[in-house]
Order: C-alpha cells, then sequence, then structure tokens
C-alpha cells in the first residue's frame, strides 16, 4: 500500500497522466466512437449499481461538478440528461480524453486540468458535487471533502465513494496475491465505515451505501481468473446480501449540506 503522507499532488499527477482507468478493456483506437462505447460499457457493467442509485436524468437545468472526471463516462451520463456540467482532474491526458468523448458525442461541458484539492469555483456554485473514487487518491482528503461541500449549494447534494478495508475484495486480493486495481498509485487509502463518517462530518446528512460485489472479470486472466470467474462470482452473489452487504468493495456516501 503507498504512503499517502510521502506523496504530493506532482507525484498524484504524473501517475494518473499514465493510468487513465479501463483504457486496457478496448481494442479500438483511442478517441474514436468504438472507443468510449467499450469504456462506458464496461464501466456500468462491473458499476451496474451506479445506475439504480445516482440520478443521472434527474438534473436536468442544474450545475453538476464532477471531480476526477476522468475520460468523462459518468459526467456524459448527467449531460444526456440535460444538466449543465463542469468536469474537472488533475490529469491533463483524463481531460484530453473527455474532451474527446464529448465532441464525439455531440454535448457540452466545462472541462477543466484542476486540483480537486483547489477547486477554482465561487462557494455554492453547484447543486450536484460527485466525486466518484478520488477520495482514496488524493493527498489531501479532507480538504478535497471540504472544497467539494464549499463549492456545494446548501441543500444541494455530494456523492462520494471510496474503498471499503473490511470487504470481499481487499481480502481475495490478499488470500489470492493479486494486487488490486491501482495499487501502485501514489495514494491509495481504505476506509472502513467509521473512519468514511468522520472524514465526512462536516455535511449535515450522510447516508453511506455499501455496493460493487463480485462480477465478472474481463481485466484477470489464468487460473486466477478463471477460478474466480467461474466459481468464486457465482458461490458469492449466492449468498444473501444482508449476510454480506458490509463486505462491499464500495462505500457510497449521498451527502446534504
Amino acid at each position: 500500500m503507498s504512503r499517502p503522507g510521502a506523496s504530493t499532488t506532482a507525484d498524484v499527477r504524473d501517475y494518473w497522466n499514465q493510468h487513465i482507468h479501463d483504457l486496457e478493456i478496448t481494442s479500438h483506437p483511442v478517441g474514436t466512437p468504438e472507443f468510449f462505447a467499450d469504456l462506458d460499457q464496461y464501466h456500468f457493467e462491473k458499476l451496474h449499481h451506479l445506475l439504480r442509485l445516482v440520478d443521472f436524468d434527474g438534473y436536468r437545468g442544474k450545475r453538476v461538478l464532477e471531480v476526477g472526471c476522468g475520460a468523462g463516462t459518468d459526467l456524459a451520463r448527467f449531460a444526456r440528461g440535460g444538466a449543465i456540467v463542469t468536469g474537472v482532474d488533475l490529469s491533463q491526458s483524463a481531460i484530453a480524453l473527455a474532451r474527446q468523448n464529448f465532441e464525439q458525442q455531440g454535448l457540452h461541458a466545462d472541462l477543466r486540468e484542476a486540483d480537486g484539492e483547489q477547486l477554482p469555483f465561487e462557494d455554492d456554485a453547484f447543486d450536484l458535487v460527485y466525486a466518484h473514487g478520488v477520495v482514496q487518491y488524493t493527498p489531501g482528503a479532507r480538504k478535497l471533502v471540504d472544497e467539494c461541500r464549499r463549492v456545494l449549494k446548501p441543500g444541494g447534494q455530494a456523492v462520494f465513494q471510496v474503498y471499503n478495508r473490511i470487504s470481499w475484495l481487499n481480502a481475495l486480493s490478499k488470500v489470492m496475491k493479486v494486487p488490486l486495481e491501482h495499487e501502485d498509485a501514489p495514494v491509495l487509502r481504505k476506509y472502513t465505515a467509521g473512519e468514511y463518517l468522520e472524514l465526512l462530518r462536516g455535511f449535515k446528512d450522510v447516508r453511506i451505501v455499501e455496493e460493487r460485489f463480485p462480477v465478472k472479470s474481463r481485466l484477470h486472466g489464468g487460473w486466477k481468473g478463471t477460478l474466480f470467474n467461474t466459481v468464486f462470482v457465482g458461490t458469492f452473489n449466492a449468498l444473501p446480501r444482508a449476510l454480506v452487504r458490509r463486505f462491499g468493495w464500495h462505500l457510497l456516501a449521498f451527502c446534504r449540506k
């Protein structure tokens, strides 16, 4: 595991300029419609719960900010739903991809290379701030959360996602000796639900949902990948969800200012 205190924003920027999420799952040329379609399909196949939990179509005419927008996969969903969207990412290469993605789809967005710990926006500017998979990778997690709350309108919602330390995937990676995705990142934190609540204490209302249960992987081959896809996924998902819910790999937080 990385040592967050030893890493700088420059270290994080350099890493994410070279490591965009899920690029290895597509064989299509970068920047083509087929490339972005593959990213969208895989993203919502792996994270199918987002379509149930996040109202991508519910922000028509409202201002939505995504912090750590990557190639713009989630942000495009908000844009297609009629939201006025803004996306920031520390990575220049991610913003370049997001611009191509929006251009390919005929969508409009304010896309900027910016640090989530120092957002270039006024207070109370957005109806929704969405930061999925960002907090665990930034040197100053609390600073990023505070910035998201600052630019959120009173009564607005912020959505954050972090990794659950007490989870099926964290345990499986240790047992099977298979590294987690981006385990080599300069910063990678995992949280318990209690630690996560403490991080979000500045919001007046916080609801945490445990999610991200096993789905078949396209990224891992060999006997370990076969065993995971043919035995583990089915066995785990046959268990009553009430018994295993607390071990979901993702902790999603829905917060009100």
